[in-house]
């Protein structure tokens, strides 16, 4: 009888040892019950490593809500493509500051725990940053495109925990390899404004490099980080690219290559729009009252496309609930995409998408020094609230970078 449990017992803990990572720890304490070969090719976090530095927000606010601490838990893989990337370089994000404020938390939230099984308010502690550039320290069971060692870079969705700590976990499909020519804290610049404008441009609006040759661009926002980045793919496929900014960032534009620039605060846009020929597509950055009248410089019925990256969804869902906001939304983009398409344009917005497929794109034309980071200022580990204030201040001329690495 007593053999006969001690098997069962044998049996279960080997099955719970291939099934969860963060049973580790226990596991190792029971080497009677495992034979070397069942953990002989799988790659385990150090025993010690229990706690990590981070900061966090434990209720939303202003920025007196960041706290830094040295005894955030140890990220754990939990499914079997995930890796764990030790952190050299985050950066910043107009929605770092919007997730402070709590900016989507009903949203986000839903996302997290779909089935409310948590308890209320379960996403703190939580860690904000969404770029990261590291290294692989540990590497689930089904990864098999990368291993430990490996330097990657890639944008963590919001909905988990961020990358302004020492080490962040992500699923083997938001990573890609780093370019080699860049530096941490260059690569850090790009993951997620990168597949910001990727969306809006590539996946949403259809633009790629068959077909965008001699098509002309315009871009409102262009000299933060989605559109300096935006900027360089377009002339990467050879299009035409105006750009709206203010005077100071004229400079930075035609380094970037823009053909044209335009100050938004020498005179009415509009105005000086009316002076060029008509566009084929819009990226508004921007948003407001912008959107009520930029479509009209489109070419009408010839397939130009307006495409906004400022929407209500998670306005909506923040004060009507999940399911109410969700139908404000779409009646509200289904009525503005039947309008605009009886006026002969297109009309979409884009989202942020994590994907470390396209990431291996964009390495691609880094490498081939097509596009380069744009970093304004970078910052400390200990200096991470200045970041946000920085951030906050608005007036971008590219991204604001956190050097995870230098704890000074």
């Amino acid at each position: 009888m007593y053999l006969k449990m001690h098997l069962l017992s044998r049996r279960a803990c080997s099955g719970l040892f291939f099934s969860q990572g963060s049973m580790a720890t226990c596991l190792r304490s029971s080497k009677s019950l495992l034979k070397p070969r069942l953990y002989r090719n799988i790659s385990l976090s150090c025993q010690r490593c229990t706690i990590m530095a981070s900061w966090i927000i434990d209720r939303y606010g202003r920025n007196d809500v960041l706290r830094f601490t040295n005894n955030m838990t140890f990220p754990v893989i939990h499914f079997p493509n995930e890796v764990i990337i030790k952190v050299h370089a985050a950066s910043l994000n107009p929605i770092d500051v919007n997730m402070r404020n709590g900016y989507g938390a009903a949203a986000l939230n839903a996302k997290r725990d779909p089935l409310k099984l948590k308890s209320i308010r379960s996403e703190f502690p939580l860690t904000l940053g969404r770029d990261v550039s590291g290294v692989i320290m540990e590497c689930g069971l089904n990864v098999s495109y990368f291993k430990p060692g490996d330097e990657v870079w890639a944008a963590i969705p919001p909905w988990k925990q961020g990358t302004i700590s020492e080490f962040v976990v992500a699923s083997g499909n938001e990573i890609s390899h780093k370019p080699k020519c860049l530096s941490h804290m260059e690569a850090a610049s790009l993951p997620y404004v990168g597949l910001t404008a990727w969306s809006a441009m590539n996946q949403i609006g259809g633009l790629n490099q068959d077909n965008c040759s001699g098509k002309r661009i315009l871009i409102f926002g262009a000299s933060g980080g989605v559109g300096t980045f935006a900027i360089q793919l377009m002339k990467a496929w050879g299009g035409h690219v105006t750009a709206v900014c203010s005077q100071d960032a004229s400079t930075l534009m035609k380094k970037l290559g823009a053909d044209d620039v335009i100050d938004y605060k020498s005179g009415d846009v509009a105005e000086q729009l009316k002076m060029l020929p008509l566009f084929d597509f819009i990226l508004d950055n921007v948003g407001g009252l912008t959107e009520k009248w930029s479509p009209d410089f489109l070419k009408k019925w010839s397939g130009a496309t307006y495409v906004t990256l400022v929407t209500p969804f998670l306005l909506n869902v923040d004060r009507l609930g999940v399911a109410d906001g969700m139908l404000q939304t779409g009646v509200t983009m289904g009525t503005k995409a039947v309008k605009h398409l009886c006026k002969g344009i297109h009309y979409r917005w884009a989202f942020f998408t994590p994907s470390g497929q396209s990431l291996d794109e964009i390495a691609n034309l880094v490498d081939s020094g097509k596009i380069h980071p744009v970093v304004e200022q970078v910052f400390s580990f200990s200096e991470v609230p200045k970041a946000f204030l920085k951030l906050e201040g608005g007036h971008a001329r590219g991204k604001t970078v956190i050097n995870v690495i230098n704890k000074k």
